[in-house]
């Protein structure tokens, strides 16, 4: 399910009708591109490393709290989470739990960091510091190589 949802701030708003309503407003992003660290390698050893994770829903949180392997074992929760907002890893477009279970784990703790930081914090740059010199940048964890823009 692909949706495009059209978000308009309060302010947005008040300054779209000052105009008499010609504005131009700017779609909600619900799907997020990424490159896992490693990542999945399938059944005949092929790596897929690039993916799209989606926005979270209210459900999307709620249902595998009543998933019995999550009851049996809470830390497993992120994996049924990840399983439901993760929409494709490379060509791989039936991601269920199983698939999330044979990630590296530095895959899956990449993929819970993306998630927070697109349903908390709604975007998907992390301040780092260069070891080197100390200087202070934002990356873009939603993938590309080292030098593209």
């Amino acid at each position: 399910m692909r949706r495009s949802v059209t978000f308009q701030s309060p302010e947005q708003a008040g300054a779209v009708s000052d105009r008499g309503g010609a504005g131009q407003r700017e779609p909600l992003r619900t799907e997020f591109g990424f490159e896992l660290p490693r990542g999945y390698v399938d059944e005949s050893g092929t790596v897929h490393r690039t993916g799209v994770m989606r926005l979270a829903t209210a459900r999307d949180e709620l249902v595998p709290l009543r998933d019995d392997r999550v009851r049996e074992n809470p830390a497993y929760l992120s994996v049924v989470l990840i399983s439901r907002v993760v929409t494709r890893i490379g060509t791989v477009e039936d991601i269920h739990p199983g698939v999330i279970e044979d990630l590296f784990a530095s895959d899956l703790a990449f993929l819970q960091d993306f998630y927070r930081r697109i349903n908390a914090e709604g975007h998907t740059r992390a301040a780092v510091t260069c070891p080197s010199c100390d200087e202070e940048f934002a990356v873009n964890l939603a993938g590309g190589r080292l030098g593209e823009s």
